[in-house]
């Protein structure tokens, strides 16, 4: 584990009732409204729920979530106290776990709650939880926003093995497009053709990618059905995700 007099500083600001974290930068990393604390603030925190649009609604409230890299506990706490599910976030960084507790409401006492304080990467290749996640969130980030910190084929393999059979995983991609095009091949080599989806970017530039063990994407009418019923229960704007939803498909070779 790396010392922790050498990670980045972690830092909050608020702003209009919202506050945010960062990590020694101007980036935000994670957002809570305060008058709204299990809100999903962020617009891309908010698609990294898609995966549920995979997954029958009668199942919404059922499985172990898994979070690597915990932000500002956002997607944590929504899994825990909005859908109550059992939850594992792994995060590096024990000073973004004392920042969430104390200023983003991360309930550390909950009894369906499990924090790892470990490298993601370490993590997924020795936890004995394969064939167990059904819901897994990917945001793996330094201060500097630049590529994901972990973003290799061996990587998001360990990620799919801790997949159910209807188990699926969103993750946020943020940087160059250089990198996006580069994260999802290598996604598309892990988990295979017909597997891997990703939504349209955000105006800050994040695009979640949807990756699935084994469920293929549902029928446009069942997708739409999903949708309006994760909007209605939720009130998640999932309707506004499907427009711009597509396979990710091989790269065409370099001649």
């Amino acid at each position: 584990m790396q010392d922790e007099d050498f990670m980045p500083e972690v830092s909050i600001s608020e702003y209009a009732g919202v506050r945010s974290l960062h990590l020694n930068s101007i980036w935000i990393q994670g957002s809570m409204r305060l008058s709204k604390p299990l809100k999903l603030e962020l617009d891309y925190i908010q698609r990294m729920m898609a995966p549920l649009l995979w997954q029958a609604p009668a199942t919404w409230r059922e499985g172990l979530c898994v979070q690597l890299g915990l932000g500002a506990a956002a997607l944590t706490k929504y899994c825990l106290q909005v859908l109550d599910r059992p939850t594992i976030a792994v995060e590096l960084n024990p000073n973004v776990v004392r920042v969430c507790e104390r200023y983003f409401e991360l309930p550390l006492d909950h009894d369906q709650l499990r924090l790892c304080l470990a490298d993601a990467g370490d993590w997924v290749q020795h936890v004995d939880l394969a064939g167990q996640v059904r819901l897994l969130h990917i945001d793996l980030y330094d201060h500097e926003a630049a590529a994901p910190v972990i973003d290799d084929v061996a990587f998001y393999a360990a990620c799919r093995d801790l997949l159910s059979d209807d188990g699926v995983l969103s993750v946020n991609l943020f940087g160059r497009q250089v990198s996006f095009e580069r994260s999802c091949q290598r996604l598309l080599e892990a988990f295979g053709p017909g597997r891997v989806w990703r939504l349209s970017s955000t105006k800050e530039g994040n695009t979640v990618v949807v990756a699935s063990r084994a469920s293929s994407l549902p029928p446009k009418d069942e997708l739409q059905r999903r949708a309006t019923a994760l909007e209605a229960s939720q009130g998640l704007p999932a309707k506004r995700w499907l427009r711009g939803l597509r396979e990710v498909v091989a790269a065409e070779p370099i001649a």
